[in-house]
């Protein structure tokens, strides 16, 4: 790939996409592995730019200014200072929340503008999608007024509590008497925490955009916890993130992660280390057992062993070898730029992994065993760890993100499939701030031709994870000339519509689907939706839906995940068997029309 080219399939484009579909997909999806996305690596160097100006410079300089610690370059001076770590979370909240850290930019679906976040969050009549029916005051699926100003007010208290200096604080002076920046105002936080929950309650974008799952708690510990009892949670919270993402990797999913990550990866040309991750290039693009190896030992192992170690070590070299691997980790997932690009988050977690567990030691009695109520403690336990474990239990009611489910690849998913000319009716959906991303690709002078081939390299990326085998089989069976249809990557599209995704697909689910339908109104058949959600841990199944806008769920039904993940990602052998176990009675899928329609009872469709 050049600088500022992108490396494209080498296939004529008006003729390739006259292609029958799984033809398409084959070429993408071999493409993909020697070439990954093929973004020209200006992109990249637009992210680094971002990260190392935007999320570091700024954020430290502010910080370490409002915090009379020092000027920002001289690091010992600051780096394990208490109040300037509780800024650069609260930085780091702040952009999030802004749109303008993770979920930002070319790499996860947004090409002009760049920016999703508070371009929609600040804009009265966008979707905001609420989380719980039951929750009083949240109808609707409008975004008012009053929300903008929850938002708003959000975001400026947020800043306040970054640029006011911190306060004396009688717990942290009991441990560091020589401390003289003391930390945040409690008081000050007290508003941010309000105001999260009320824009979650409100929206749940808004409180998974601002990754109010993992940062939420870090500012609770902040005003309700003495100094030492809350470096000693911060580290639990942050253990429960690392071993709840690595616990999540078990399974059949993961290994279907690494190989297209790694081909995604901008600095590694050798095509030979790449194809190493797939089993026999290019008949068999599953994944290898070198795959295998890196996902399970270079992934699983490490975010489970590791912070189990740095939890309870009391060995300085121990602890210092633990908390290099965490930094390495992170700096080698920040390096593949994964789609979603969660720069900003890896980067953060690298220096809190530096903060907490060398500023701040376990054998200087800041480990778990000094915490100073044990009653607390397990309270605090428990809470870091009820939304893990119902989230893999019951993925269909919490999100992958508050599941600890991070780039797992056992993500709720979806594929949109339109009727010829039928996508350019989103492009009527009022008070959205974009247009969708074949016309913002068309609108930086992409060709229409090479902006499509754009947009069905995300489809090809989807069909390399185990879901997409699932969901483009149910198209398969759903749509009578599937090579007609215009496919999209409802995660991509989904960032077009309300600003934001990051894997989940619970913000792209028929509530997404309907507050879309009752503002443009396709016909019967313009819009068909296959979404699944995860595997639920104990499980060997997923649970899919096929959704018509225009009618609702059409179709429910269930696949074993075995067989997503033996197939190869365009198919060659046909769609995987599937179970419907309902169907709407009046429904029939257009390969069907000649069969009358059958009733809610079970079936196995191969």
């Amino acid at each position: 790939m050049g600088f500022k080219t992108a490396d494209l399939p080498p296939v004529d484009a008006e003729e390739f996409l006259g292609r029958p579909f799984a033809e398409r997909m084959r070429i993408l999806a071999l493409h993909w592995v020697e070439y990954g996305f093929g973004t020209a690596k200006m992109i990249h160097v637009i992210y680094l730019l971002k990260v190392g100006l935007l999320s570091v410079l700024a954020g430290v300089a502010l910080a370490t200014a409002t915090s009379g610690v020092g000027p920002f370059w001289h690091v010992a001076a600051w780096w394990n200072q208490p109040v300037v770590y509780q800024k650069l979370v609260l930085w780091t909240v702040l952009i999030e929340a802004l749109g303008i850290a993770g979920s930002w930019g070319p790499l996860a679906g947004k090409f002009k503008p760049m920016t999703g976040g508070i371009l929609f969050f600040a804009r009265p009549g966008t979707i905001r999608l609420r989380p719980w029916r039951r929750v009083p005051f949240t109808n609707g699926d409008t975004r008012t007024v009053f929300d903008v100003v929850l938002y708003l007010g959000f975001v400026v208290t947020l800043l306040a509590a970054i640029v006011l200096p911190g306060v004396p604080s009688e717990s942290l002076s009991k441990v560091l008497p020589h401390n003289t920046s003391g930390l945040i105002n409690p008081m000050l936080l007290i508003a941010p925490i309000v105001l999260y929950v009320l824009c979650g309650l409100r929206d749940k974008t808004i409180f998974l955009t601002a990754r109010g799952e993992q940062y939420l708690p870090a500012l609770a510990f902040f005003v309700f916890l003495p100094f030492a009892d809350m470096i000693i949670a911060a580290k639990l919270l942050i253990c429960a993130v690392w071993i709840g993402a690595g616990a999540s990797k078990f399974g059949m999913h993961f290994g279907n992660v690494v190989p297209p990550m790694i081909s995604n990866t901008p600095w590694l040309s050798a095509k030979w280390i790449k194809r190493l991750h797939y089993r026999n290039f290019p008949a068999d693009i599953r994944p290898s057992k070198a795959a295998s190896f890196l996902a399970h030992v270079g992934g699983t192992t490490v975010e489970i062993l590791t912070p189990l170690v740095l939890l309870f070590s009391t060995n300085h070299w121990l602890t210092l070898a633990g908390v290099v691997l965490m930094v390495v980790f992170h700096a080698f997932i920040t390096a593949t730029f994964p789609l979603a690009v969660p720069l900003e988050w890896n980067v953060l977690f690298g220096y809190l992994a530096v903060f907490l567990f060398l500023g701040f030691p376990n054998e200087s009695g800041y480990g778990v065993g000094g915490f100073s109520s044990p009653w607390l403690l397990a309270v605090i336990v428990v809470a870091l760890v009820f939304f893990p474990v119902l989230g893999n239990l019951r993925p269909d009611l919490v999100s992958f993100l508050p599941s600890m489910r991070q780039y797992a690849g056992n993500w709720a998913s979806a594929v949109w499939a339109f009727a010829p000319g039928a996508e350019a009716k989103l492009n009527t959906l009022a008070h959205r701030p974009t247009e969708n991303q074949i016309d913002q690709l068309v609108a930086m002078g992409y060709p229409a031709e090479i902006a499509e081939i754009t947009m069905q390299q995300t489809i090809a990326w989807r069909s390399m994870h185990s879901q997409g085998r699932g969901l483009f089989s149910l198209l398969y069976e759903h749509l009578s000339d599937i090579d007609r249809w215009t496919i999209r990557e409802a995660e991509f599209g989904c960032n077009s519509l309300i600003g934001f995704n990051f894997g989940d697909g619970h913000l792209h689910n028929l509530d997404l689907i309907n507050a879309v339908q009752r503002r443009v109104g396709f016909g019967p058949g313009e819009w068909i939706v296959v979404w699944v959600e995860s595997q639920p841990i104990h499980r060997g199944t997923q649970q899919y839906q096929v959704i018509d806008a225009a009618l609702g769920v059409v179709e429910r039904g269930t696949w074993r995940v075995r067989d997503a993940v033996e197939a190869q990602p365009w198919l060659p052998d046909g769609p995987i068997s599937h179970v419907v176990t309902w169907r709407r009675a009046d429904y029939a899928t257009p390969v069907q029309v000649q069969q009358p329609p059958r009733d809610a009872v079970p079936q196995t469709v191969s």
